[in-house]
C-alpha cells in the first residue's frame, strides 16, 4: 500500500452522497504532497437551521405595535450583571452562606475593574442574599457616588426552567416554585429605556450565576432552557445593551479577564 491509493484506503474513504469527500494530490515545485480538506455533502448535511426573526416587542414597548404609547427614548440602556463571589459552600441558611476569603477578594478586584472602566453608571441595584449583598457593598466601596438601591428578593437565586439537556439539577416543583418569580425579574430590569429618560444609562445588578445565565438567554431571544449551558466565574461581568429599537446586542459574557489566574473559581 503506497501513495494516494493506499492513504484512502488507511483512512477508508467511500463515495456516497452523505459521505465526506477526500481532496487531495497537487503539485508543488518541490515535488508532489497530499492536501486533504473534508466537505459535508451540502445537500444533506450542510443546510443551515434558520430560527424565527427577531421580535421587536418583546418588552411591550415597541411604538409600531403600541402606537398609544409616549414617545420612545433615544436612550440605551445597559445593564451590568455581576455574580457574585465565591461563598460558603457548607451554610444551610442563607445567613451562612456568606463570602468566603477568596470571595472577598473577588468582589474587591470586580469592584476596581468597575471603577477603572469608569463608565457614569446610574445605579447599583442587589438580591436579598448574603452573598450578593456582601458582594454589592464591596462594589459599592469602589463607586461610593452610585447609588445603591435597595435590596430586592426577586432577583433572588432559583430554578428558572427546566433546562436542555436536562443533567442533575432541582427536581420540577423548583421551576414551578422560583420561574416565574425570575422571569418577572427579567421584566422588571429587561426593557428599553423610558420615555423620560435621555441619556445612555449604565446600572449594575449584582445577583447569582442561574438568574444572569436565564436573563442572558432571553434578553438575546435565544432558547431560555439553553441557560446551563453556560457557566460564570464568581464576580464575573455580564454586560447587555438595550436599544431604543428593541434589539439587544451583548458587549460580554462572564467576562473574569480581570482577574491573577490564582482568584478565578466557579463553585
Amino acid at each position: 500500500m503506497s501513495g494516494f491509493r493506499g492513504f484512502c484506503r488507511l483512512l477508508g474513504v467511500a463515495g456516497g452522497t452523505s459521505t465526506v469527500v477526500l481532496l487531495a494530490a497537487q503539485n508543488s515545485k518541490d515535488g508532489q504532497f497530499l492536501k486533504s480538506r473534508f466537505l459535508l455533502n451540502a445537500e444533506t448535511d450542510a443546510k443551515v437551521r434558520r430560527s424565527a426573526k427577531w421580535d421587536y416587542n418583546w418588552d411591550a414597548r415597541n411604538p409600531a405595535t403600541n402606537p398609544s404609547m409616549d414617545p420612545p427614548s433615544n436612550a440605551r440602556r445597559n445593564i451590568i450583571l455581576i455574580r457574585h463571589g465565591q461563598y460558603n459552600l457548607e451554610g444551610q441558611e442563607d445567613k451562612d452562606r456568606y463570602l468566603t476569603e477568596l470571595g472577598l477578594q473577588q468582589a474587591k478586584i470586580t469592584g476596581e475593574r468597575l471603577a477603572e472602566m469608569a463608565l457614569p453608571y446610574t445605579s447599583i441595584a442587589v438580591s436579598g442574599m448574603k452573598r450578593a449583598i456582601q458582594t454589592a457593598n464591596i462594589v459599592h466601596e469602589t463607586l461610593p457616588n452610585v447609588p445603591l438601591l435597595p435590596q430586592d428578593t426577586i432577583l433572588n437565586e432559583g430554578g428558572p426552567i427546566e433546562p436542555e439537556p436536562r443533567g442533575s439539577w432541582h427536581p420540577e416543583a423548583r421551576w414551578h416554585a422560583e420561574g416565574a418569580r425570575i422571569e418577572s425579574a427579567f421584566r422588571k430590569y429587561f426593557h428599553r429605556a423610558e420615555s423620560a429618560q435621555t441619556e445612555d444609562s449604565y446600572e449594575i445588578v449584582v445577583c447569582h450565576a442561574n438568574v444572569i445565565r436565564y436573563f442572558l438567554c432571553r434578553a438575546l431571544q435565544l432558547p431560555p432552557e439553553a441557560w446551563l449551558r453556560f457557566s460564570l466565574r464568581h464576580a464575573s461581568i455580564t454586560w447587555l445593551v438595550i436599544r431604543p429599537d428593541g434589539e439587544v446586542n451583548c458587549r460580554g459574557i462572564g467576562e473574569s479577564g480581570h482577574f491573577p489566574v490564582d482568584k478565578l473559581s466557579v463553585t
